[in-house]
């Protein structure tokens, strides 16, 4: 199934942006959100330049805005007269050895990619019982696989979270006309992957969202991207060491 259609939350840069480009060059009518304005209108005459007949709508949204998240998403499918597909990308990178008093950074990471990707499958899916169809896609990553030590513990527990919701859906709504897609990207060329500081195995930009973008098209109910290595690690570091798991995190 074609969906033409496309919200896309997080989507003033990094995964976000890239997206969007990739299903503008398909022909895809857009509806983008992200908490700065400016970069997404920027964004948005970029896109609608570069394809013309596509529609391109736009909101500021802070995810964490719970109640803002349906009000934004309906507002996107009445500008676009519908939504075929909804991609959960917004999330936080940040995070601190547990108790070592940042505790703020890592509830917010918690928050973010967890608490208010919830909210936002909820008001996706809302929408799509409401038409009786649609296409959920859930921004996971390779981080939920396995717990991971230091900085990185409350975000791979995010993700772990998020891919577990995932996980449920894809099992409530399996004879439903509503798919659910959990992508769970290894390492990818962006800003956020950049601060990180860890540059093993990271993908191009462009690569690693070409394989997100097709393993959204093909509805698959989970996908780790690109498919080399990660879907080796995959089975690999659930039964890693923790001594092993802590050298390389």
């Amino acid at each position: 199934m074609t969906r033409t259609k496309i919200l896309i939350t997080g989507a003033s840069a990094g995964l976000g942006a890239a997206m969007a480009r990739d299903f503008a060059g398909k022909g895809r009518d857009l509806a983008l959100c992200a908490r700065r304005l400016t970069a997404l209108e920027e964004l948005r005459d970029e896109l609608v330049a570069a394809h013309p007949g596509i529609t391109v709508a736009v909101r500021a949204l802070d995810v964490d805005e719970h109640a803002a998240v349906p009000r934004v998403f309906g507002e996107l499918r009445d500008e676009l007269g519908g939504l075929d597909r909804v991609i959960v990308n917004a999330g936080l990178g940040k995070g601190a050895v547990l108790g070592t008093g940042r505790a703020r950074a890592n509830i917010a990471t918690a928050t973010t990619n967890f608490v208010s990707a919830l909210a936002q499958a909820e008001a996706a899916l809302e929408i799509f019982r409401e038409q009786n169809a649609g296409h959920l896609v859930l921004v996971s990553s390779m981080s939920a696989v396995r717990g991971l030590p230091g900085k990185k513990a409350a975000y791979s527990a995010s993700k772990a979270g998020l891919a577990a919701l995932g996980q449920a859906l894809s099992t409530e709504l399996a004879k439903s006309p509503i798919a659910v897609t959990t992508l769970l990207p290894g390492f990818i060329a962006t800003d956020m992957a950049a601060k990180s500081g860890d540059t093993r195995l990271v993908a191009p930009l462009d690569k690693g969202v070409a394989a997100m973008v097709g393993a959204i098209e093909k509805e698959q109910r989970r996908a780790c991207v690109p498919a080399w290595p990660w879907r080796v690690l995959d089975r690999v570091l659930p039964i890693l060491p923790g001594a092993i798991v802590a050298r390389i995190s």
